[in-house]
């Protein structure tokens, strides 16, 4: 399931339970263009997958140093646990978040 309606005031009702995936993007970013079917494919296999446009939540972003996108964030309840900046396809992703997971 990719959640879409993330803004400043729901965000951190959204990763505090379970394992979630941030992604930070915008919607002139090319690579984010691109990395967008693979988080689409992820979801699918039931991986929570947020995303968070960086223009229109500023404030999430400058809580986060966003500073290049797209940037990814895996939550885990609620906590911080890596985060990394550019394009990953779906089974960079999977093998990312279980490394981080295990």
């Amino acid at each position: 399931m990719i959640i879409h309606e993330i803004d400043e005031n729901n965000f951190n009702e959204y990763i505090k339970e379970g394992v979630v995936l941030v992604d930070f993007f915008a919607t002139w970013c090319g690579p984010c263009k691109m990395i967008a079917p693979e988080l689409e494919e992820l979801a699918k296999t039931g991986q929570k997958v947020i995303k968070v446009d960086v223009d229109k939540y500023q404030m999430i972003s400058q809580k986060f140093g966003i500073m290049s996108v797209p940037t990814l964030m895996v939550f885990k309840d609620g906590k911080l646990l890596g985060n990394r900046a550019g394009y990953m396809t779906k089974d960079m992703l999977v093998s990312w978040i279980a490394e981080l997971t295990k």
